[in-house]
């Protein structure tokens, strides 16, 4: 098994940055890959950006130029960077983790990943 815990969320201005944390524990070695997705109220789960063991990540058009993922292998932690941050990213954020998958995987629908974290509330203010 693979634990979750997401930090960092809270109110910011339009325009404002925000940085979230995932400490990731258990059995890490299974992990290929990890990702963010997000949540507003009345919709579904969007993805986010994931960043892939064997290299590479992928963001949302919608997040592409403003977050950025990153890990610390050393501190078992994934990141979050969020700047420019808008209203319409105001949503709770999920931190997720994927075993390995045979085939090229993208991670980047919620099928793809077999842990998640309880979610952190990130408000946006106009």
């Amino acid at each position: 098994q693979v634990q979750l815990v997401e930090s960092g969320g809270g109110l910011v201005q339009a325009g404002g940055s925000l940085r979230l944390s995932c400490v990731v524990s258990g059995r890490t070695f299974s992990i290929s890959a990890m990702g963010w997705f997000r949540q507003a109220p009345g919709k579904e789960r969007e993805f986010v950006t994931t960043i892939r063991w064997r290299g590479g990540t992928t963001y949302a058009d919608s997040v592409k130029g403003r977050f950025t993922i990153s890990r610390d292998n050393a501190k078992n932690t994934l990141y979050l960077q969020m700047n420019s941050l808008k209203p319409e990213d105001t949503a709770v954020y999920y931190c997720a983790a994927a075993n390995a998958r045979a085939g090229t995987i993208i991670y980047s629908t919620p099928g793809d990943y077999d842990y998640w974290g309880q979610g952190t509330q990130v408000t946006v203010s106009s």
